[in-house]
């Protein structure tokens, strides 16, 4: 966890969720008041989070109220078609031919960092490279939502404020730890960074350089962003020379990836698919 134990960091998470509970419970889903509101935060990330001054000011300076955030947030689009269950559908719409013809290309092109990870965390390559098209369709559509702004209004929302809250505070300890500057930290409207789309949490507990260090970019360097994802999934427990697709060992770990089993089924396909040119 790039420098900070598990155990200790779960402590601080959990010291962090409550203080700012406590002392920024506020909340709204209208700009009136999140000024006052993220004034009342700032002071609880120096104080209470650990997170320097200068990194407080850098990141949250500009942070605005976002409706279009919240707009989003009420509807989910895509996300929405996956939990509702439509699998034939979803999937048609994301399993492409030219996706497919892509991917396949992916796997050659990144033929050697993949038998890499497959090597160190188990999980093979076409599993990999069908997260990673269905994320950001390979890295090319990595979302351009201010980070910070999308965090600060959804940690502001009266809905999931406490969640946000400590992903707002992950967000400025990627920044402080220099892992990203905020004017490079743009992704979903939800708060998710980098090719594989990881919330700030998950950003800083599972991201791995490729060659299995923690100097990870998984904004520009797609080799960390499978190996990052590939860490995620033997964490979860993905199974060695298992299989994925549902009903087998591994389904379970692509649901903790996504918990709609539309999405998980879709990478399971997908994967299938790509894994039929090997």
């Amino acid at each position: 966890m790039l420098g900070i134990g598990p155990k200790l960091l779960a402590l601080a998470v959990v010291a962090f969720a409550f203080a700012t509970s406590a002392r920024a419970a506020d909340c709204g889903d209208t700009p009136e008041g999140f000024k006052a509101w993220l004034d009342g935060f700032k002071e609880v990330a120096i104080n209470d989070g650990g997170i320097s001054p200068e990194v407080v000011d850098s990141a949250l300076a500009t942070a605005t109220f976002d409706r279009s955030v919240l707009a989003h947030d009420r509807g989910q689009g895509s996300w929405q078609g996956a939990k509702q269950g439509n699998f034939a559908a979803f999937a048609a719409a994301h399993i492409t031919a030219a996706r497919i013809k892509r991917g396949k290309a992916m796997l050659l092109a990144y033929a050697e960092p993949l038998e890499r990870i497959e090597q160190r965390y188990g999980v093979p390559g076409p599993v990999l490279v069908a997260i990673w098209g269905l994320e950001t369709d390979f890295g090319s559509g990595l979302g351009t939502y201010p980070t910070f702004s999308a965090l600060a209004t959804l940690a502001y929302d009266c809905r999931r404020a406490d969640l946000y809250r400590t992903e707002l505070i992950d967000a400025l300890m990627i920044v402080q730890r220099g892992l990203l500057t905020p004017d490079e930290m743009r992704g979903a409207w939800a708060g998710e960074l980098g090719q594989t789309q990881f919330m700030p949490s998950a950003y800083l507990r599972y991201g791995v350089s490729s060659n299995g260090g923690r100097d990870v970019d998984l904004m520009r360097n797609s080799a960390d962003v499978l190996a990052s994802t590939a860490n995620f999934l033997q964490k979860k427990g993905w199974k060695r020379e298992a299989k994925w697709d549902p009903g087998d060992p591994n389904f379970a770990a692509l649901l903790e990836w996504n918990a709609a089993e539309v999405y998980a089924r879709t990478i399971a396909q997908f994967a299938d698919r790509l894994a039929e040119s090997e």
